[in-house]
């Protein structure tokens, strides 16, 4: 672990630029897996934007999913399960709640509304979805 000899800030450095070097593969790759969809198939109008469970799910209470969408594709609008959060891994995207609006690019951590929502891709964008289910 020569990267974090000395400690203190050239620790955090170091994990800061590891963090950086896994958000960028992992974005490209989701990315990726979006742009390789055919235009003219069928799966492709009904896939909308990609997603691929990073942790957790249905069984879990705590889930991270990595949602690859392509500019102008929208998650409809929809209700949480529970508290939410949007990091912006690649893009921009834009988080709307009723009359309310916040815009994420590039390493924003937009906190989700506990009412109906949705998210929409101003740029390509990949973004890690963050939730914590309502206990039962």
């Amino acid at each position: 672990m020569s990267g974090f000899r000395g400690g203190g800030q050239h620790a955090i450095l170091a994990a800061h630029s590891c963090h950086a070097r896994w958000r960028e593969h992992h974005a490209e790759t989701v990315l990726n897996r979006a742009s390789a969809r055919s235009p003219r198939s069928s799966a492709h109008r009904a896939a909308g934007p990609q997603r691929a469970t990073v942790y957790g799910g249905h069984e879990h209470q705590l889930r991270q999913t990595l949602i690859a969408l392509k500019a102008g594709e929208e998650l409809a609008e929809h209700n949480s399960p529970g508290e939410a959060t949007v990091h912006v891994l690649h893009g921009r995207v834009e988080l709307t709640s009723g009359e309310d609006s916040w815009v994420g690019a590039l390493g924003d951590l937009l906190v989700v509304p506990p009412a109906r929502h949705a998210l929409k891709a101003e740029q390509d964008a990949v973004v890690l979805l963050t939730v914590v289910k309502r206990a039962e």
